[in-house]
């Protein structure tokens, strides 16, 4: 490929099998594209959703919808039927040490109809959606749609060319959203500028089975330089082993019987269970990143979700956030793309009313990284919780962050 933003194609023009036109092309079936998606084929508008695999399937995604997004689901008439699917619900977060434990955060508190965390795996959350949205005749829905290129019309992106179905194909659009998360390549190919900081700190992820005695819910174990958070999945356990920046390769070379030792001091109990793990490729390895795009928008293309600001998995936010964005991208854009004026103005409106929860949520998981879990990986002293988590009046703090978000987000469309 030459330059993506050219007027020209790197392919022969030849190539292309056939041209279709929209309203909108979101290019992402993650849960902030299927969510937008749906939101505009309610309104009636064209929609064309492009996800690159052929399915949802992927292992290890963000799994934990947030009392946020189950507002929203209540206001789009949705959230029974969404739980009615199986999951699990975590109502504290709790932190273990060897002598100690404290509750992180406490949902049961927050003034919502649903006090917790819900446990539902992505790929049933984006079925959901999308069946949801399919529906509606304006909506379309491209699996195996790998996008590589841009359509410029004098500087304005006027929709995407992607490789699919034996060829080249071309979707012509008003407006392109890149909602194709944290490598997102919409946002490579738009040429936007990212800030970007740099988290203390990796993930190992691996599931062990759960038995009917354990504990419910979430809960953080902490031993002298090791962290290790459980998340109820109902039979299973699935973990996030925090290592520190950097560590992964050392950690191969030492052995995966190394790693299974190393969380057996960690959570004793899982000593009977950890022969399960027996194999370096049921551990999925997340390099942490946490960084946000300077500007979500230019002529014609709007970023949201992680493709415009990459979330740390502390607090698990990532995908509520996302879904916000969809919100707020909704209410903004839907009478503009009805009325057909779309302008510059209304891609701005998005990251004005986003950026701000972004940075704020950004700030407190790199307070928690950098002051908390840093020392903790670095230290072979015992971790003291910090004195915040034992006052009353600080305490729901947390809880209230990270389920609810910084701001309330309310469907207007």
């Amino acid at each position: 490929m030459t330059n993506s933003l050219s007027e020209n194609p790197a392919h022969d023009i030849h190539d292309i099998i056939d041209v279709q036109t929209t309203d909108c092309c979101i290019v992402g079936g993650g849960p902030a594209g299927a969510v937008l998606a749906l939101l505009l084929a309610r309104q009636g508008i064209p929609v064309m959703l492009l996800e690159a695999h052929k399915d949802f399937d992927r292992d290890f995604r963000g799994d934990t919808i947030h009392p946020s997004v189950m507002e929203i689901m209540a206001e789009l008439g949705l959230s029974d039927r969404l739980l009615a699917l199986p999951h699990s619900k975590i109502r504290q977060l709790r932190i273990q040490t060897a002598e100690d434990s404290v509750t992180l955060a406490d949902f049961s508190h927050l003034k919502t109809n649903y006090p917790y965390i819900t446990m539902l795996p992505q790929v049933k959350f984006l079925e959901f959606i999308t069946q949801e949205a399919q529906k509606y005749p304006s909506f379309q829905l491209v699996m195996g749609a790998n996008v590589q290129e841009l359509i410029m019309q004098d500087g304005v992106v006027a929709g995407v060319r992607y490789r699919g179905g034996g060829g080249w194909h071309e979707i012509r659009a008003k407006l392109t959203v890149g909602a194709d998360g944290r490598h997102s390549k919409l946002r490579q190919l738009g040429g936007f500028e990212s800030v970007e900081t740099s988290p203390p700190m990796d993930v190992l992820w691996f599931r062990l089975p759960r038995q009917p005695e354990d504990a419910e819910g979430g809960m953080g174990r902490i031993a002298k330089g090791h962290i290790l958070v459980m998340l109820d999945r109902g039979e299973e356990w699935q973990i996030a082993y925090v290592i520190p920046k950097g560590g992964y390769q050392q950690l191969r070379t030492a052995g995966l019987e190394e790693l299974k030792k190393s969380v057996v001091e960690v959570v004793p109990e899982l000593g009977a269970r950890i022969s399960n793990l027996h194999d370096w490729s049921q551990v999925a390895f997340l390099s942490v990143e946490s960084s946000r795009v300077k500007r979500w928008y230019r002529p014609g293309l709007l970023l949201i979700g992680d493709a415009a600001h990459v979330m740390s998995p502390v607090g698990g936010v990532g995908i509520n956030y996302a879904i916000q964005d969809a919100v707020i991208a909704a209410n903004a854009l839907a009478k503009p793309l009805k009325n057909q004026n779309l302008q510059l103005k209304d891609l701005a409106k998005v990251q004005n009313q986003r950026e701000l929860p972004t940075r704020i949520i950004q700030a407190f998981q790199t307070f928690i990284q950098k002051q908390i879990f840093a020392r903790i990986l670095t230290s072979d002293q015992t971790f003291q919780p910090p004195a915040f988590l034992r006052l009353p009046i600080l305490r729901d703090f947390p809880a209230r962050l990270i389920g609810l978000g910084v701001f309330p987000v309310h469907v207007e469309v």
